[in-house]
């Protein structure tokens, strides 16, 4: 395999290229220099926009089994050099080195997926002679690409949440340019040098590096984009949003998840559950467990065995195969948890376990009564964050899990079947994991949130259908 330290270079239409001006990349463990990668420019991204109007035109005239074939390599590719992908991972970002490679098997197997459903895009006819005077009228509809992606992804799954991207608009027909984290640009660059191994048509991918504050707008506002997929926070959602003018928009911004625990739950795995639904990826997760509301009649047991368990969570080195967390993203996210953390304790919210910081790494941590006007009840941590209620019933933790603005996923842990179709039906969110954290997705199923949760789905088959427009056919015999 190809990559070198010392200088990566952006995948610009195809090209690897250098700029002189870089963006240093750090462990956030140590703050050690890991490489550095260019800092494109507006010009840099409207030369890449152009170059993606011809890519467009490109990938729209590959035959599908062009498409199956290509991604299947690139999943191939990473297969073959899988350790170098989930050391790069946990290297440039929060995850440990098993959780690294945990996303790297998702990655190979988003792209399978995505090969598998490029042969399945498929139309129908439609019966024109529903309508008096067109007896004489035949067609259907077909899906045609959009043309040109515009991708902006973030830190916390830096491979795969680019794949859930790129596999699904390469499927489609579609030219996609990506702009990844700040951050954690290095995982990005080598899912496009797989795509380049795997023999993709130049100007299709592009993976351009640089501040989002300077070449984001011209992206997403630029009127060839046709489409802007963005997983992130809700701020910067709505922002892109004002901006963005007419085109199509996914996004996945994020959660308050809840997790609710009935007296006829299994207790061990509710709590094993939820602890590592917390805790995984040190809560830098969407699906991160942030609120658990208890029936009081196991309230007491389960608040001990779940403090009993977060104290067993491993804390250090992420190369470490004994170690079950690392540092959040950066120090100044480890100060904005702790301060959070702490604007909670001092309105009254008894502090459990945790809540010590040691530069970017913070504690597992566990609250209780915590009062409803805290930022952390209402907001998302994005840490390692969880809080325990008590509740005297269903119905009453139906409404307090509801009580946000965000609406992503919930878990429910409980052997009553009623129960259970009560909270499905009655819980708004855009998943609800029975016997579960809301910490739990596969890559084939559609994913996101309700609220301010995002708007429209990942998940390929669901991502290809916002990456497509139904074209109509009708002839006139």
């Amino acid at each position: 395999m190809k990559t070198q330290y010392g200088g990566r270079k952006m995948y610009v239409a195809g090209q690897w290229t250098d700029r002189e001006r870089v963006i240093e990349v750090r462990d956030p463990q140590d703050n050690q220099l890991i490489d550095t990668v260019p800092a494109a420019s507006v010009a840099d991204m409207l030369q890449c926009i152009e170059e993606a109007k011809e890519g467009a035109k490109t990938a729209a005239s590959m035959p599908v089994h062009e498409r199956i074939s290509v991604i299947n390599k690139a999943a191939d590719y990473i297969e073959e050099n899988k350790e170098i992908y989930a050391y790069t991972i946990s290297r440039e970002g929060s995850k440990t080195i098993r959780e690294a490679r945990g996303e790297v098997a998702r990655c190979i197997q988003t792209l399978r997926i995505s090969a598998e459903e490029a042969r399945r895009i498929h139309g129908e006819t439609i019966p024109f002679d529903q309508r008096p005077g067109s007896e004489n009228r035949v067609g259907y509809y077909y899906y045609v690409p959009i043309g040109i992606i515009g991708a902006i992804t973030p830190f916390n799954d830096p491979l795969n949440l680019v794949a859930h991207k790129v596999g699904p608009a390469i499927a489609s027909g579609n030219a996609i340019i990506v702009k990844p984290a700040t951050a954690t640009p290095l995982s990005a660059l080598l899912l496009a040098e797989a795509f380049a191994q795997a023999g993709l048509l130049p100007k299709v991918l592009s993976v351009i590096t640089g501040y989002g504050t300077e070449i984001g707008d011209a992206l997403v506002t630029h009127p060839a984009v046709r489409m802007i997929s963005f997983t992130g926070g809700l701020e910067a959602g709505e922002e892109i949003t004002r901006k963005a003018g007419l085109k199509k928009i996914s996004m996945e911004l994020g959660s308050n998840s809840p997790v609710i625990v009935l007296e006829d739950a299994d207790l061990e795995e509710a709590i094993e559950a939820s602890v590592s639904g917390a805790f995984s990826a040190a809560g830098q997760n969407c699906l991160s467990v942030q609120r658990i509301y208890i029936h009081e009649r196991l309230i007491d047991s389960f608040q001990e065995g779940f403090v009993e368990r977060t104290k067993q969570y491993s804390v250090g080195d992420k190369q470490s195969e004994l170690t079950d967390m690392g540092p959040l993203i950066s120090e100044k996210e480890a100060i904005r948890v702790e301060s959070i953390v702490e604007e909670a304790v001092g309105k009254g919210a008894v502090l459990l376990e945790g809540g010590k910081r040691d530069g970017a790494f913070y504690t597992p941590t566990v609250l209780s009564n915590v009062p409803d006007d805290c930022t952390i009840a209402k907001e998302e941590i994005f840490g390692p964050v969880v809080l325990l209620y008590p509740v005297a019933d269903l119905e009453t933790a139906i409404e307090k899990a509801n009580d946000v603005r965000y609406g992503l996923q919930a878990g429910i842990f409980t052997n009553d079947v009623r129960k259970a179709h009560l909270a499905i039906e009655k819980m708004n969110v855009g998943g609800l994991m029975i016997n579960d954290s809301s910490d739990y997705r596969i890559d084939a199923m559609p994913f996101g949130g309700m609220k301010n949760s995002g708007l429209g789905r990942e998940g390929i088959k669901f991502s290809i259908k916002e990456m497509t427009e139904p074209k109509v056919v009708c002839y006139k015999l």
